[in-house]
């Protein structure tokens, strides 16, 4: 068995080679096609799918939103209410709206369900439905707007602010076209919210104004020209979008359309009547020059490792089995190779992150972000069985007692604590080498021995640590607000890797060997 100093240095040599690692170089700039542009102030296009950016025009600038809005306002509803709940329409829902903005013809204290609220808000984007549906998920409109900011905050929006559900004029209401997008991504994901948003009409309850069940003004109509065949500005593959307007806005839409593999979300913010031809000059621009690879088809590079890795000393074997999440890609040119690519490992899990998911590469092709993958194991239970097998070989409960870290035994310690404290030190004499040891007296027949030179291993240790904890202060300074919106994701992958048996530095020398054991191949 190997003793427990040349465990300790074997895992501070580790620590100190991964510290010290090269950056991996960096592949010259390759020439990314070429687009003949927008004519709105601002505006984005994004792959769905690997949140690639294909294109972006004053994407971090702020621009009124007008009722794109609306998508948000969708999105937090269907997540945090049941569609057949009824919502009764205010006072304050129906009057506390620009006159002459766009309705769905609810007067006071008419009655529809969530789900008939929806569909007039995102067909005939309904300010009313807007104003209704958020005073019955948060009980005031301004308590929905504060829900709104917070769900922004989730999604990585960082040049946002919502004072309403629908968009209506307010210099503290604003987006950018990358929040927008961010906000489309995770909206599309949500398949209730892909049904109603792309449908072409909806017959919702009847209402006061229209008693009559079958009055052709109890149904809703999409508004979004890119999705009605019948319209000349008709696009193929086209399935979700909104669409807005106000005087200060201009004409702002958000759409998303699939083909060929691809999903695409396009952003228009302040047009200027063009933006319809605006998104299919993205539309045109993103299907004909782009190609979607699935990750897992190509990268194999984590998804198995060697018997003989160990993590301090810690044979585990056999080695954990990885795999890449399948729903993963990148996006890149027509004429790109996967070869291109540049592969980074990294812990930070983003809101859309899967379940079991451990870590995250990001794929960068000429210095642009193209993609990332989620790792996952591929059997969380077989590893968490192997793992305890293989502490059990190397500290057998016969010779060293291994205690459970349970919070009862940190808040209520043993009264007689101090007693077997003062037991153990009376038993305790002095090491030849000026360690300590436990006499044969001590109950215990593996003798634990510190010489004087681990004292010195473990003093550069606590330095090291030293440095590195005020490095990681500085950067959590510098971060906080990135780090307080990825804390809840963060946290739940540690519990996996706990799960499984493993700690996080283990982990990640793990994926360090492997990194350097994939540079040099």
């Amino acid at each position: 068995m190997k003793t427990i100093s040349n465990r300790i240095l074997a895992f501070f040599l580790a620590l100190s080679l991964c510290l010290t690692l090269p950056a991996l170089p960096v592949c010259a700039d390759t020439a990314w096609p070429e687009c003949a542009g927008i004519q709105a102030d601002g505006g984005i296009l994004i792959d769905a799918d690997s949140n690639a950016v294909l294109y972006e025009k004053n994407a971090d600038v702020p621009y009124y939103p007008a009722s794109i809005t609306k998508i948000l306002t969708a999105l937090i509803i269907i997540e945090n209410c049941d569609l057949d709940e009824m919502v009764t329409f205010s006072d304050n829902a129906i009057n506390n709206v620009e006159s002459n903005s766009s309705n769905m013809g609810a007067m006071v204290g008419d009655v529809l369900s969530v789900r008939d609220c929806l569909y007039g808000l995102m067909l005939a984007s309904a300010n009313e439905a807007g104003n209704a549906l958020a005073e019955h998920c948060s009980g005031s409109i301004e308590a929905f707007a504060e829900l709104m900011n917070q769900k922004a905050r989730e999604l990585g929006c960082t040049g946002s602010h919502f004072a309403n559900p629908s968009g209506l004029n307010n210099p503290d209401h604003y987006v950018t076209a990358r929040d927008m997008a961010a906000i489309m991504r995770a909206a599309i994901a949500n398949p209730v919210f892909v049904e109603i948003d792309g449908a072409r009409y909806w017959k919702h309850a009847p209402i006061k104004h229209y008693p009559d069940p079958d009055d052709p003004h109890n149904t809703v109509y999409a508004h979004h020209a890119m999705l009605k065949k019948n319209d000349s500005r008709y696009y193929s593959g086209t399935f979700a979008g909104k669409t807005g307007y106000t005087s200060l806005a201009g004409n702002t839409l958000v759409t998303s359309a699939k083909k060929n593999g691809i999903t695409l979300i396009a952003v228009i913010l302040n047009g200027h009547q063009t933006h319809y031809q605006d998104t299919k000059t993205l539309f045109d621009y993103g299907f004909r020059n782009f190609k979607s690879i699935k990750i897992s088809e190509y990268d194999h590079s984590y998804s198995s490792m060697e018997n003989d890795m160990t993590f301090s000393g810690l044979a585990v074997s056999p080695a954990p089995s990885l795999a890449m999440d399948e729903n993963c890609s990148i996006t890149l040119p027509q004429s790109a190779d996967f070869n291109d690519v540049v592969a980074v490992l990294g812990y930070d899990m983003d809101p859309l992150a899967p379940a079991g998911a451990l870590a995250r590469i990001s794929y960068t092709y000429g210095g642009r972000n193209v993609g990332f993958a989620y790792l996952k194991l591929k059997d969380p239970q077989i590893m968490g069985r192997q793992q305890e097998t293989a502490v059990q070989e190397l500290y057998p409960r016969n010779a060293v007692t291994i205690p459970e870290p349970t919070t009862r035994a940190l808040e209520e310690p043993s009264l007689d604590a101090s007693a077997e404290g003062q037991a153990i030190e009376e038993r305790a004499i002095k090491a030849p080498d000026g360690g300590l040891s436990l006499d044969e007296n001590g109950g215990d027949s593996h003798a634990i021995r510190i010489p004087s030179s681990l004292w010195i291993m473990l003093g550069l240790a606590v330095a090291l640590l030293t440095i590195l904890t005020a490095f990681v202060l500085i950067r959590m300074w510098k971060q906080r607000k990135e780090e307080q919106q990825r804390y809840l994701f963060n946290e739940r992958r540690k519990k996996r890797l706990r799960d499984i048996g493993f700690s996080q530095n283990e982990f990640e020398l793990l994926m360090e060997r492997n990194k350097r054991r994939r540079r040099h191949r």
